[in-house]
């Protein structure tokens, strides 16, 4: 256990903690002029309630119906309570999104999206890593407030305009919004827009709700707790470059103290099987193609099929896995890595003639972006790089990042 301990809080690191890459978060929403008279500490405080009493009002959604907390459940980490690949929302709640809900847990410390991402220290310093950071499953914005602003005004989830946003705003806050940003600014749609989506940024970032470090992990980490053999072994297999190799893109790392949020900020294609429940799905010639579109249209083929590294920190209290959704249990999404290539039979469909449709929700001339390296890689009827008993250790040991439920809180006991 020693040795193995000491391995994770040395192992070289390209993720961003929040001490390292504080100078790079870019700054919050043009702040509208404030009138009032409170100090920085109880403006910020002001600013949290008024973003969670925000954050759990469905009155801002055209419906009525949607809140950003019908999706983002606490008690799930911040995603939803239901094993839906994707949810309803718009003006009569009768449209689909496209893409899974991520957790709103541990993105404090997300850098902005860059290309190409080296970095300062570690094992290759200097080494182009590739496109990292932002937000959102294809990273097309760079802050928490460019983050809220998406689903308040898209037409297939909250369905609100600057308008219908404003009109509630002075209805139901108009003190609240006099005491924070001064009266005139209930006056402009625009100045109401920047503030609703201010307040709820300032609300992520409140550590005791959305980073709290109170898992076992982090407890055996500072030395107050141990794992149990199979959480441990978990951990060796984590972190083992010829068997999980999770640690590659999922990194566990202690740096210069600071814990680690079990993600790089980075991307990958990982040849999901197609999700047929996703309606756009059923359109052969659609395909979500992540960090080149449909959303965004920036950048270059070489990054077609490539999703955001997802943090791994309370994934046991989810209920879909991946950007499509198509795994709804923790042990089936580990299982997936282990069998993607060995048993390609136990994932995909095939056609009329017996072909196996490997990689089908990828247009086939984006395939060779698809994450070749371990756990992946070998040859239908290889032996599998984890058999079903490290699928479970690796399983308890990722049970041991979900976080303590808080005495008065709806956060659900780790399952």
């Amino acid at each position: 256990m020693k040795t193995l301990l000491l391995t994770v809080l040395c192992f070289s690191s390209l993720q961003l903690t929040a001490q390292e890459d504080e100078a790079l978060v870019p700054p919050l929403v043009q702040e509208p002029q404030a009138a009032s008279t409170l100090s920085p500490a109880s403006r910020t405080q002001a600013l949290t309630a008024l973003g969670k009493r925000l954050f759990h009002d469905a009155q801002l959604s055209a419906s009525g119906k949607l809140s950003c907390a019908s999706c983002h459940q606490a008690q799930h980490a911040f995603t939803p309570g239901n094993q839906q690949p994707v949810q309803k929302g718009g003006d009569h709640m009768q449209l689909m999104g496209t893409r899974a809900v991520p957790t709103l847990m541990y993105l404090q410390s997300t850098p902005p999206f860059t290309e190409h991402y080296t970095e300062d220290e570690g094992l290759q310093p200097g080494l182009d890593n590739g496109p990292a950071g932002g937000f959102t499953w294809d990273g097309r914005v760079n802050t928490l407030a460019e983050q809220a602003k998406i689903p308040l005004f898209s037409s297939n989830e909250m369905a609100s305009t600057p308008s219908l946003l404003a009109k509630r705003i002075r209805q139901a806050y108009p003190q609240a919004f006099s005491q924070l940003f001064g009266t005139a600014s209930l006056q402009s749609d625009a100045a109401i827009t920047d503030a609703v989506l201010l307040a709820l940024q300032t609300y992520q970032q409140d550590a005791t709700e959305f980073a709290p470090y109170s898992s076992k992990f982090d407890h055996v980490m500072q030395g107050q707790a141990r794992f149990t053999a199979l959480e441990e072994k978990g951990l060796r297999l984590f972190m083992d470059p010829n068997k999980g190799n999770c640690a590659s893109c999922h990194q566990a790392a202690v740096v210069h103290g600071a814990l680690p949020q079990f993600t790089d900020h980075g991307y990958a294609a990982l040849g999901l099987p197609r999700n047929p429940h996703i309606a756009q799905n059923h359109d052969r010639h659609y395909y979500d193609l992540g960090l080149c579109g449909p959303a965004r249209q920036d950048l270059n083929a070489e990054y077609c099929g490539l999703f955001k590294v997802p943090t791994l920190r309370n994934v046991a209290r989810k209920k879909s896995f991946f950007h499509n959704g198509v795994v709804h249990t923790l042990r089936d999404a580990v299982r997936f890595y282990a069998e993607r290539d060995t048993a390609p039979e136990k994932w995909y469909p095939h056609d009329r003639t017996g072909k196996r449709l490997k990689f089908n929700d990828l247009a086939e001339k984006y395939q060779d972006n698809i994450e070749m390296k371990a756990p992946f890689g070998q040859q239908p009827g290889d032996p599998a790089p984890l058999d079903a008993k490290e699928i479970d250790a690796i399983v308890a040991f990722l049970k041991t990042l979900n976080d303590e439920a808080r005495t008065g809180s709806r956060l659900a006991k780790a399952p």
